[in-house]
């Protein structure tokens, strides 16, 4: 986490992330903002590993907690707690008591970008975090990548930890399964405003998903263990 925190490695992002926090929307004036890279979070035994694209730059880059402060965050978290995997169905801050069962979330990218689009650079740099953190999660049988830009690091991140990929590479698609062996790689829409607003992505959509994702993740597999 130390390294994570303290990277410096990306100007854009290091540039966006402190401008975000010095001008923020009059809501959020007068809070300290984390102004950092976000790390992942959650139960380290975890089954389930949730893959997003980036933190929102007043909602992880201002909390410190992917998803936290922002209303994907709502959506995501209280569909979490609808499934049994969140001890509740809101999370506004880093000390509001929060805690995932059988699951870990985590950033493709860690840092808030401008217009939420890293870079293909900005991805490549932040990629070996990923690669560790799924490395770590010791029990994992199954990832969930939200949006086709997750999707495509999940899949990028699961080889680098010698998982075989099919070629060619699996399509995301809403709702898309693959078989990896001893992990499951599942896509659904990003849980942003852009989706769940406008009807792309609604909540009995994200619930069926989960659904069979928590099938797999009781699927018998053999242990994930990076080698």
């Amino acid at each position: 986490m130390a390294e994570i925190v303290t990277c410096r490695a990306c100007p854009r992002l290091v540039a966006w992330r402190e401008e975000a926090a010095a001008h923020p929307p009059r809501r959020f004036r007068g809070q300290q903002y984390w102004a950092r890279p976000v790390p992942g979070f959650g139960d380290p035994g975890a089954r389930l590993l949730l893959v997003g694209l980036a933190p929102a730059a007043h909602g992880g880059n201002r909390t410190g907690r992917i998803f936290t402060g922002d209303s994907s965050g709502d959506f995501l978290f209280a569909a979490l707690h609808r499934a049994g995997m969140a001890s509740q169905p809101v999370s506004a801050s880093r000390e509001d008591g929060l805690a995932l069962r059988d699951a870990w979330v985590a950033a493709a990218v860690r840092c808030a970008p401008p217009d939420n689009r890293p870079t293909p650079m900005e991805f490549a740099t932040c990629r070996s975090f990923l690669v560790r953190e799924i490395a770590a999660l010791g029990n994992l049988r199954v990832v969930l990548a939200l949006g086709a830009l997750a999707w495509r690091s999940s899949l990028e991140a699961l080889e680098e930890n010698e998982i075989a990929i099919p070629r060619p590479r699996p399509a995301f698609a809403h709702g898309a399964e693959v078989d990896l062996g001893p992990v499951t790689l599942f896509g659904s829409y990003h849980v942003s405003r852009q989706n769940t607003n406008t009807g792309r992505l609604t909540p009995a959509m994200f619930d069926e998903v989960l659904k069979r994702v928590k099938r797999a993740v009781e699927e018998p597999r053999r242990r994930f263990r990076i080698s």
